[in-house]
């Protein structure tokens, strides 16, 4: 297990890495052992956009070690809930912990497409009726088959007002899983970053703003990927 101090914003943050995790069901590794680019880059990128964060309630869907949850926690918001499969649940708690956000910050199993376990949880603290007022994710468009189930736990936890953040590193199947996310009635901007990862690599990386869709619009009509300023 590795251990990670980040800066965000001349604040620190420690980030405990997990061992490889498996899948119970599959045997595959679970990439949310590890810090990832992406979740930096999102983090980075927040700092940014503080007085947008103070005061909000947040989730973190596919959280994996929570750094961007945790950022937002650090930068003001009044409630964040940082989200994954029951496997990745310790290594959350515990940099909640070691970072001493336990008062904000609370961990909860999510499994996307599902609803059962939501039920409990998801309402209470948030704006209204299960909404929240912003969602994060990073490095989430690697399945293709995999973006019917986030859409449909993004339409339960986001309103028409929820703003909705995605860091990723831009790969091959990255437009395709954007474009699944169209169909289902999102809109997507593809956002310019003030801020890059220095880790002297050439990957591409992106912030991606999603527009939830609105009663009797499909949003998802308006598809644009590139960089348009504030969205």
């Amino acid at each position: 297990m590795g251990i990670r101090e980040i800066s965000i914003s001349g604040h620190k943050l420690t980030i405990h890495e997990l061992e490889d995790v498996c899948d119970s069901a599959t045997g595959r590794v679970l990439t949310g052992s590890w810090l990832w680019d992406s979740s930096l880059l999102l983090s980075q990128w927040m700092a940014t956009r503080a007085e947008d964060i103070r005061g909000k309630s947040v989730i973190e869907l596919g959280a994996g070690t929570g750094l961007p949850g945790l950022t937002a926690a650090m930068l003001g918001a009044g409630r964040v809930v940082l989200t994954d499969v029951e496997a990745l649940l310790r290594g959350l708690e515990r940099n909640v912990e070691v970072n001493g956000l336990g008062e904000r910050v609370e961990v909860r199993e999510l499994v996307w497409g599902s609803e059962e376990e939501e039920e409990e949880w998801v309402s209470s603290g948030a704006r209204k009726g299960g909404e929240f007022d912003i969602v994060l994710m990073s490095d989430v468009f690697l399945e293709v088959e995999a973006m019917g189930d986030l859409a449909k736990t993004l339409k339960r936890v986001c309103g028409s007002g929820s703003q909705v953040w995605c860091g990723s590193e831009v790969r091959q199947w990255t437009y395709e899983c954007l474009g699944q996310l169209v169909s289902e009635g999102f809109g997507v901007v593809e956002l310019p970053s003030p801020v890059g990862v220095s880790d002297g690599s050439s990957d591409l990386f992106s912030i991606f703003h999603l527009i939830p869709p609105i009663e009797g619009c499909h949003v998802g009509e308006y598809l644009v990927l590139e960089g348009l300023g504030d969205a």
